[in-house]
């Protein structure tokens, strides 16, 4: 994606108009476009904003921006952040922006958004066998010179639908065996003898290029240090053997890629130990989670936890609520449930509290469940809480808080808001 090719789809976004489908918006701004309120800079508080409504930090969102970039180009690591964290090509572009490679993503329809704002090299860390999208990936191809996708394969009998579903096609698609795990984990070839099968299977097409070697260490069963750098390691061997044995012949670079969002760290120090080999690496790093963070699952599991020296991601994330109800001095209710907050990995965290436009913490407020459209708080006799305050709930899981609403605004610290984040779910 260049700035050229994703301005003029991003300023579409801009003009499209604010109305009944966008959760917690101004209902008075109805009738605007995006950036005619954006242009407004309206405060978060008092600039009408109905609850629940989630933000995200303008601040942190741009340090942890800045801070995997810096990380990326610290280790020598091209870096293909995944997209369907947030789904929402404006962060494309600021990942872009600040030094990403391409977009990692993982269906079909993701890749048809991203390349509806302009991307222009897309990692599809998935096997693809759909024969309409391999169709319409052919097509994109063929239409664009500039356009890259690398997707994996893990099997001779896709190997043969993609072949199948892509004959006639002018490119061929480049693809990554996908290493395995591990037995009974996810996707992926199990043994190193099948992804030479595999691999001979590629190559005995003229619709796939086989172009390196990916997977995903987040599987690793019982993951730990060692476990993670072990199979890290596997994967890099397999490169180098795949090399060894010409499989790379005529190509100008070599794939390696792994890197979630938990264990980077491992890959990479075991990216750095790559041998040299007949062409030069892409050492391609996929973490995703980073753009917003969180406040638990990914704040408990981050690599900055393990080498603190190299910076700290910001959780960018929170969600506004209102007390809606105060039934006993024990328990309170806000406004925002399962159909607002993320809660597949943690109950939200009950943060601050405003109130007369004053904020302090949510000392003695814990939130104990999520019904549709409430949370359940839990108070002690240090809680003051009273009905109609707001209450700021921070999140867990970027993925599962993104995918919940469709514009999302960017606030400075202040509550100013400064900018609309557009999700496609």
């Amino acid at each position: 994606m260049t700035a050229d090719t994703a301005a003029e789809p991003l300023a579409r976004l801009a003009a499209e108009r604010v109305d009944h489908r966008f959760k917690g918006l101004p209902p008075d701004a109805d009738g605007l476009t995006v950036g005619e309120l954006a242009a407004q800079r309206r405060n978060l508080f008092t600039g009408g904003f109905a609850t629940p409504v989630l933000a995200l930090s303008a601040e942190r969102l741009e340090h942890n921006l800045k801070l995997m970039e810096t990380y990326a180009a610290r280790h020598g690591l091209a870096f293909a952040p995944h997209g369907k964290t947030s789904m929402a090509p404006q962060l494309f572009q600021r990942q872009i922006a600040h030094g990403a490679w391409g977009i990692t993503l993982a269906v079909p329809h993701q890749v048809r958004v991203a390349r509806a704002f302009g991307t222009r090299r897309v990692f599809l860390a998935n096997e693809l066998v759909d024969a309409a999208a391999l169709r319409w990936i052919a097509a994109e191809l063929d239409a664009d010179p500039d356009f890259e996708l690398v997707c994996y394969v893990d099997s001779v009998r896709g190997v043969e639908l993609m072949d199948a579903a892509l004959r006639g096609a002018m490119r061929p698609v480049d693809v990554v065996v996908e290493l395995a795990t591990g037995e009974g984990t996810r996707t992926g070839v199990r043994t190193e003898a099948e992804c030479a099968a595999v691999a001979d299977a590629v190559a005995a097409t003229r619709t796939l290029r086989l172009v390196g070697v990916a997977g995903y260490e987040g599987e690793v069963p019982k993951p730990d240090t060692e476990r993670v750098t072990a199979w890290l390691r596997r994967l890099v061997a397999l490169a180098a053997g795949f090399d060894r044995a010409g499989r790379f012949a005529g190509l100008d670079r070599i794939i390696v890629s792994a890197g979630g969002s938990a264990w980077f760290d491992a890959v990479a120090e075991v990216f750095a130990e790559i041998p040299e080999l007949s062409l030069p690496v892409l050492k391609l790093l996929r973490s995703g989670a980073y753009v917003s963070h969180d406040d638990g699952h990914y704040r408990k599991l981050t690599p900055f936890n393990r080498v603190p020296e190299e910076g700290a991601l910001e959780p960018a994330f929170r969600l506004w609520t209102q007390v809606v109800s105060r039934p006993s001095a024990e328990q309170a209710f806000v406004n925002a449930g399962k159909r607002d907050a993320a809660y597949d990995l943690d109950l939200p965290f009950a943060q601050v509290i405003r109130r007369d436009g004053a904020e302090r913490p949510a000392t003695g407020v814990s939130v104990t469940a999520l019904s549709d459209q409430h949370a359940w708080l839990a108070t002690t006799p240090e809680a003051d809480l009273a009905v109609g305050d707001w209450v700021g709930l921070g999140l867990s899981h970027p993925c599962t808080s993104f995918d919940k609403w469709q514009l999302i605004p960017v606030a400075e610290a202040d509550g100013t808001v400064v900018d609309y984040v557009r999700t496609f779910f």
